[in-house]
This record gives C-alpha cells, structure tokens and sequence, in this order.
C-alpha cells in the first residue's frame, strides 16, 4: 500500500470535500470537486454528479465548462522588471547605500552621490537580470500535467455515446473518461470499470511502484484517501491495464492543485540570514559614524557642519559599496556556467549560495539513488538456494503473457525478468493461453505446451508470494516456512515474486482463475531497484565534500536499506517516520542526527524533518520532483527539482536539474561553494581594510589642524580599491578551498575584521609618523603631501590586504595568475603613480620627497609581516570560516 499522509486515515477536508460528506439526493454542487466518502456507492456518485455510464450531453458538458471554468492548475505569474527592482531594493546594504546616496546628493557631494547611486543601479539591474534569466529558462523547461483526455459524450440526452479526444482543460466534473496505459490521468476520478489497472502515484504520494487501481461499489471505511483502490488523481499516470472512471473534482478542486495552497512563504534562506545579520551590524557603525565625526570635529577643533561632506565620506569609507556587485556577479558568473557546463539552471541568486553552505542534502531514494526500475537480484529454490530453473519459469510466464494477453508493453517487474533471461528459451514452447495480472487476485498465469508433452499443458503461475502459495498443494508447515523465507527477503528490501506450475490435460475451453489451484512451488525470485549509475561516485564527493546525506523515502524500510546498502551508504537503524509523530523537535533533532534512513515519510514528515535539523544549524538542501514534496522544497533552504517534475514543483524550487543526476547537484555545491568564498574573501578584505582607513582617519583628524584626506580623496581611494576588488567575482580557488560548506558567521567575521582592521590602523598611525620625519611643513604645502603620502600608503596596504589575506591562495590552474593578483599589482601601481600624474594636484596631492618611500617600505615590511603571523592564527582550525 501506499506510504502516504493519509495512512492513519485522518485526511483534512480537501477541496469538495465539505459537499461530498451530504446525504444522498442533496443539490448538485459538481464544481466544488467530489473527494468520494467511504458512504457512497458508485451509483450515489453517477447520481450526485447528475451523470451516468454513458457520459454527459454535450450541451450539458458545456455548460458546466462555463459555469465551473477549466480544468487548469493554478500557476505562478513571472514577477514584473518593476517588481524584481524593487525587490533588490531590500538587500540592507543596497538600501544603506541609496541613502547615503541621497545624504550625499543633500550636501552637494555630488560626485559621491554619482558613484554611490550608479552602483545600486547596476547592483539592481544584474540581481534582476539573472533572475529574469533563470524564470525564462525554466518556462522552457514546463511541460503539461496532460495535454488530451479520452471521454465519452452524447450529442442528445437519448444518443449514443461516442468517444473522443478532447483537451484536458474542457473536461468537467461528471465526465466519463477512460484510461490506458502511459495516459496521465488528467483530474480526480472515480472508477467504474477496470482491467489489470495499476497507477504511479509518486508525484503524489513517493511511493516509487505502482499500485493496483480497480472499482469498488460499496467502500470500506477507513484508510487514507490515496490507499482508496476506486480513487485516481490528477498528476498519477497509468502504468498497466485500462479502466473507465467518472470525472469527481477538476481545476482547483483537484488534490493536486490543493497542494499549491498549503505551503506559506518561505523562510529565511541561510543567505538572508547570514548577509543581513553581517549587514545590520555594520549598518549600525556606519548609522553612528557621520554624528561622531561631527560631535568630535565640533568639540576638539571646533568645527561645524562644513565637516559632514567628510562624516558623510567617512561612513562611506565603511560601506562596502562593491557588495551588492560583487555578490550578483559571482552569483550569476556561476550560475550561467552552470547552466552551461552542467545544465542546472538557478532560479534564485542567492540560493547558489546557499548550495555552498549546504551541509546536509537530503534526498528521496526513488530516481536519485536508484533509476525507479527493477533488476533482478537472484532466483532461489523452495530452500533458499540459487536456482537458474526458477528464473527461466518465470521468464516463460513473463513472456507469454505479454504476447498472448495482448499487452501494449510489458510490467516493469516482468521487463526485469526477461532482460535477466538469456537466449531465446521462452520462444521454445508454444503458447496457449494467458490470464493477466489481476489486482485483486495479484498474480498472472500463462498456459503454454512443452515440446514432445502432446496431449498436456503447462500452468505457469507468478505473482505475489502469499497469493501463489495459498494456491499450491502444501501442509501447514512447508507453507509456514516458505512464508517465512518469502518475509526474510523481503525485510532485505527486496520484492519477491513466487513461481509455481501445474500441469492440467490438454482442452479447448479458455482457462479461468479457478484452474490456478493444485500448484507446486518452483521458487522465488527476487528483484531489487536499479541503482542509478552515478549515484554511488556522487555520494563519494558529498562525503568528500562534508555534505551529509539523508534519505527520506515514502518507500518500505527494507527497500531503501538496501538500496543505501547497495551503494555503499551506511543506512544505520532505518526509521519508520510515522515514529517521529510523538516526538517534540529537540527529541527529533536528536535523532536526526543519528539517523541517515527516515521511510515511509508523508510530506508533512519530510518538512518537519528538514525545518528540526535548520533550526539545529545546519543549511539544508532538499531534492524532490512530486506534490507530495512541496512542505520539504519550500522547508529547506535550497529547494532542488529534476526538469521531468511536476509543473508546482517545478515553480517552488530554487534550482532546477536538466537530468535527475545527483552528479549534477555535486557540481552545484562546488560552485556555490566558489562563489561563497570569493563573496565571503570579498566581504573580510573590505571590511577590515575599510575599518582599519576609519579608525586611523578619525584619530588623525583629531589630532591634525586640517582633514586628513579630503572627500574626493577618500572617494578616488574607495573607487580604485572597489574596482580592484571586482576581481574576486573572478577569482580561481585552489580544491582544498572547496572542500567544507561555506557559511558566512556574523560573529567570526566581526572577529576577523576587528582584529586586521587594528592591525591595518596600525600600519596607516605607523605611516604617520613616517610622514612627520619626511615632511617638515605640516601646515603649508605638506598638506598635500601629507595627503598624497597617505593616499599611496593606504592603496598600497590595501593591495597588500587583497594578496594575503584571500582564500584559497595557492594557484588553482598551473601557474596562471589569479584575477585578484593583476588587480593588486594595478591597485599598487595607482597608489604610487597617481599623486605623480596630472590628476594629482586636480584631487589636492602633489609629489613626495624621496625620504618618504624607504620609510614606507619598512613599514610595509613589517605589515606584511604581521599579516602573515595573523592570518596563520585565523587559519587554524575550529577558528571559524
């Protein structure tokens, strides 16, 4: 059966469901769906929805089609150019900075207000763009739940039923359709008539096989509303046999499209969190800066407000106004190739990072692990031991079905039997006669003739074990037995099938289920889902990569155990999820962590899993393809889908997998991981560099008669070194750089850039004393020397900075040069040539004495010096990332 939410019975009222509760011979409401209680017959049904056997009149049909509107699934519009601008607005530092833009626009800084105001510009334009990228190739990408729909429908209330194709959006409640193997089952519907029926429900429900689908007129109560044999649903196909059904709930009213509407807003992403919580402290200082540049210039130098241009540059200085830049270009840099290079298309920036920061990864076994196909695992005698004869029994079985019961395509079980017979040794005997699978009585039959056997014909028998074993001639304790052998297998999470044979005389009349009796056991075989090719190296470099991985299957314990098993997974205790229920979160967090295997999870299971281990730390990454994994896509923080998933699931995640490949999302998690690092490299060299400039401007400007740098000094400066700085959009990391999740910690950030950024105010007080013993007129024309000596040392730590303090800096491809070496060695030109050139005296610098460049070089010795003991502190480990 199933393993779905619904397997204590206790369905929520759905969609219709209100109405279908009511009496018999209530008003016709068909539009508000019709979930079938357990009360009614099939016939109750016909008659609520005002229809029968033979279909509805097409008048009738049409107007219900106006009445009730189409039967289409609600969908997601793409968000307008107007609404994702303004929705980058609300990145902190992009709203800090378009008001320091329009600070600076209010005291006539105009330049700075330019540069500040250009870069939110650009900032909202890319962040806009990538997205706008990504929701145009995901639309190329959807693919209907089901384009047409065979139905039966009369041209007058005495006429003659005729069957048509008709578009899925026309059909209505009370429809009759019928169903054959490979059609998607276009809304919810209610059996009338069925042959060998059986659906995949695994959109709906996770439940990797297929189950038997067949009529029943009078229900019985209990059970969940997918464990109801006579109950179909929109988003199921049909994998076997055929069946006519009526029309219960269409569009809105269906149970796949009451999904859409049970999932809130998504929670904050391990991005939002980690940005905005390293943003709101900085904003903070930077909020605080210009008031006490003001109250100190005011108070120990007495001057006024022709100071806030410089307050206002100084709060600047802080901004890392590159932020927003940097952070959507390496966003979109590797999300472009990684739709290039691997076709995994990201259709949120931000969650590329959080790929990086992933550090559990949790997965449904079905299409990931293994290929949602089975294989043959072995084939035992009645005493458990190997037995080719078995598997040759039951290849004759599979065979002669398929070609005497006039199959469109064979069962999945028996393509895995006849791929595993070798040669041609079905085709030796002549076919008679074939009884298909049935669901009720759950095994096949075929009768074939043996060579040189005239007179005689062979029953050959498959099915599942407890069903062929009450048909063979066995006491009590030999059919105890083999149960027992049939229930060890099983356990191992494998399906067995048992196989038996009877011999009968030879007749012209058919055969019919009362001949399956008399049987004897010829044995078992086993099969086993077929594992997906690059799953096994895939869960390798997860491991590799500090990602740890968790299956949460609706499938049996035993099947997913082995599957882990078979992959080298250690599966540990397997946990039924249903366990989990009377648990708080710190017991379930406990086991979480202990726990690789939960199965037969429903979907409110597999969100209550991943939002206990977010709220234990970790940063979590869902993949899933089905309805049923909507609660968990929008419950971790990555949400990840195959292309081939339903169109709501589809919409719901964050990244999108051309192939359901888990190689793919290896390849995601790396580059997440490149762009984390380059924006978290990015983020500590500008911050502590930033901090160190403002400390040792706001003790200088105490202690100097005149501004240490003036605004448009400062302004060049933050230009030249955010320029600089847009090579780690570009940056190449060393492998051992890649190889733990990428978090951006707010409090090991503050630590890093307090304790450089000291280090660098150190190196720029250091570089005033150097220019008090080179400059001997402070007050006169040592002004602007004073402030071009300044200007140089400060671009040229910052270079140094950008060197030595960057992740990842042994070369990652040969010997070629990083971006961000060509930038510092540009950054360091600049520093010293610029107050040289004809720009210099333009921004108020003239040229050095050459005292001044031996003493900056010592000091820029013993900087480097200390960069380098420092950062060996910082990189030991448990210090934080």
């Amino acid at each position: 059966m199933p393993e779905t939410a619904a397997a204590g019975g206790t369905d929520p009222v759905g969609p219709g469901e209100q109405w279908a509760r009511q009496p018999v011979g209530t008003d016709l409401r068909p539009g508000d769906g019709l979930p079938p209680s357990p009360e009614l017959t099939s016939l109750q049904v016909l008659r609520r929805l005002d229809s029968g056997p033979r279909g509805l009149v097409e008048a009738e049909a049409e107007e219900r089609l106006a009445r009730f509107g189409g039967n289409t699934v609600p969908s997601w519009r793409t968000a307008s150019w107007t609404r994702r601008l303004a929705g980058s607005l609300r990145d902190p530092f992009t709203a800090v900075l378009l008001c320091l833009g329009l600070v600076s626009a209010t005291v006539a800084a105009w330049g700075t207000a330019s540069v500040i105001l250009s870069l939110v510009v650009v900032s909202c334009v890319l962040r806009a763009g990538g997205e706008r990228r990504a929701d145009r190739s995901v639309a190329a990408l959807r693919k209907l739940v089901a384009t047409t729909a065979t139905v039966l429908r009369r041209t007058a209330e005495d006429g003659a039923p005729r069957s048509r194709e008709i578009p899925v959006d026309e059909l209505v409640p009370g429809d009759v359709i019928r169903l054959g193997p490979g059609d998607l089952v276009p809304a919810d519907v209610r059996l009338l008539r069925s042959s060998g029926l059986t659906v995949h429900q695994a959109p709906l429900t996770g439940e990797s096989a297929p189950v038997a689908r067949h009529p029943v007129d009078a229900p019985e109560p209990g059970g969940g509303l997918f464990e109801r044999p006579e109950l179909c649903f929109q988003g199921s196909s049909v994998a076997s046999g055929s069946g006519t059904a009526v029309v219960v709930s269409t569009g809105a009213h269906t149970r796949f499209a009451a999904t859409q509407s049970g999932p809130g807003q998504r929670v904050a992403s391990a991005f939002d969190r980690s940005v905005h919580g390293i943003s709101w402290v900085l904003i903070r200082f930077m909020l605080l800066t210009p008031p006490l540049v003001l109250m100190a210039n005011a108070a120990l130098r007495g001057r006024g407000f022709e100071t806030l241009p410089f307050a206002v540059a100084v709060a600047v200085g802080l901004t890392p106004e590159m932020l927003p830049v940097i952070v959507t270009t390496a966003l979109a840099r590797g999300a472009t190739l990684l739709a290039r290079d691997h076709r995994v298309i990201v259709k949120r920036l931000p969650a590329l990072h959080d790929l990086g920061a992933v550090d559990v990864l949790c997965l449904d076994k079905t299409g990931t692990l293994t290929q949602d196909r089975p294989v043959l695992h072995h084939a035992l005698d009645v005493w458990g031991r190997p037995d080719p004869e078995v598997l040759h029994w039951a290849g004759v079985n599979a065979w002669w079905t398929l070609q005497l019961a006039d199959l469109p395509a064979p069962d999945a079980l028996d393509e895995a039997i006849l791929d595993a017979v070798e040669g041609d040794e079905p085709l030796g005997y002549e076919g008679v006669a074939a009884l298909p699978f049935d669901p009720v009585r759950r095994l096949s039959t075929a009768v074939v003739r043996l060579p040189g056997r005239l007179g005689l014909h062979t029953l050959v028998v498959k099915g599942a074990a407890e069903d062929v074993l009450e048909r063979c001639a066995l006491d009590q304790d030999e059919r105890t037995r083999l149960l027992a052998l049939a229930a060890r297998e099983a356990r191992d999470g494998l399906r067995l099938l048992a196989v038996a044979t009877a011999e009968r005389q030879a007749r012209n009349r058919g055969y019919t289920p009362a001949d399956e009796r008399g049987l004897t056991l010829v044995g078992f075989v086993a099969l086993r889902d077929a594992l997906a090719p690059t799953a096994a190296d895939a869960l390798k470099v997860f491991a590799d990569r500090g990602v740890t991985v968790k299956i949460l299957t609706g499938d049996h314990p035993g099947t997913a155990a082995r599957a882990c098993g078979d992959l080298g997974l250690d599966p540990g205790v397997v946990l039924a999820a249903d366990t989990v229920d009377g648990l708080t979160d710190g017991e379930l967090a406990d086991l979480a962590r202990r726990t690789t295997v939960f199965a037969r999870c429903a979907p409110e299971h597999k969100a209550r899993i991943i939002s206990v281990l977010r709220a234990d730390g970790h940063t979590t990454g869902f993949l899933g393809d089905g309805v049923n994994d909507l609660p968990a896509l929008h419950a971790a923080d990555v949400g990840i889908c195959p292309r081939d998933a339903v169109d709501v699931a589809r919409e719901s995640a964050d990244v999108v997998l051309a192939d359901k490949d888990l190689t793919a999302i290896a390849h995601a998690i790396t580059s997440g991981r490149h762009s984390s690092v380059n924006i978290a490299t990015y983020l500590r060299i500008t911050l502590s560099s930033n901090l160190g400039n403002v400390i040792a401007m706001l003790a200088t400007g105490l202690m100097l008669p005149f501004l240490p740098m003036l605004p448009a000094q400062i302004l060049v400066q933050n230009l030249c070194f955010d320029a600089a700085q847009l090579a780690f959009a570009f940056e190449r990391l060393h492998p051992a750089a890649l190889r733990t999740p990428t978090v951006l910690q707010p409090r090991y950030f503050l630590r890093f850039i307090t304790g450089f950024g000291l280090l660098g105010a150190a190196a720029d007080l250091a570089t005033f004393g150097v220019l008090a013993l080179a400059l001997h007129d402070a007050a006169g024309s040592g002004q602007a020397a004073f402030h071009s000596g300044w200007f140089t040392e400060n671009l040229l730590t910052q270079a140094l900075v950008m060197l030595l303090l960057r992740t990842g800096r042994r070369t990652a491809e040969g010997g070629t040069a990083s971006p961000v070496r060509w930038a510092a060695a540009g950054l360091a030109v600049i520093g010293v040539l610029l107050p040289l050139s004809p720009l210099g005296p333009l921004l108020g610098m003239t040229a050095l004495p050459p005292l001044y460049y031996p003493l900056l070089a010592a000091v820029l010795v013993l900087y480097t010096v200390a960069l380098a003991v420092a950062r060996s502190r910082y990189d030991r480990p448990g210090t934080g990332r």
